[in-house]
């Protein structure tokens, strides 16, 4: 379905960009297997760990402050806020995963995994990739969908211009 807003469209790219980030982790963990860690020197890692790194820091904790403090009590004034509470609670889960996986990225992208590390990130980036790719896929059946309903076009053309203007 193609999104019927300026605001569902910018999340659906947003979507779609983690969606990129998130299997380049998958390829790197699947690569690599999670007993010993890549080399400190293979190709694009250090570019992998820091693009990586920068989306969860930046654009999926922007976009995930956004839905709570935008999005999300809109859709309570309307009677759906079930769906901003479910929601909710899944970025308070994949937050704190995405925030260790960005630490533990960087410090590998300037020096290297130990064998400890590696295995945390292993274990923590397929939860990641795991979790995120779930979430993504109810924002864009169900949250897309509830906001495309709701909004009109002066709040949407607000709203839009507000986010982008965080960014």
């Amino acid at each position: 379905m193609e999104p019927a807003h300026h605001v569902t469209r910018i999340l659906h790219d947003e979507h779609v960009a983690a969606l990129g980030m998130l299997n380049q982790l998958a390829g790197l963990l699947t690569q690599t297997g999670h007993q010993t860690p890549p080399a400190v020197d293979a190709p694009g890692l250090s570019t992998t760990l820091t693009g990586m790194a920068t989306a969860i820091d930046g654009e999926i904790t922007g976009h995930f402050a956004f839905e709570e403090e935008q999005l999300f009590p809109r859709l309570a004034e309307v009677g759906d806020g079930d769906l901003g509470v479910f929601l909710s609670e899944e970025h308070e889960i994949i937050l704190p995963i995405g925030q260790r996986l960005s630490q533990l990225a960087r410090d590998a992208a300037e020096s290297g995994f130990s064998a400890e590390g590696w295995q945390e990130f292993h274990r923590l980036g397929g939860e990641f990739v795991e979790r995120l790719t779930g979430h993504i896929q109810k924002e864009e059946i169900g949250l897309t969908a509830a906001l495309d309903a709701m909004l009109d076009d002066d709040t949407d053309g607000t709203l839009a211009m507000a986010y982008l203007a965080e960014r």
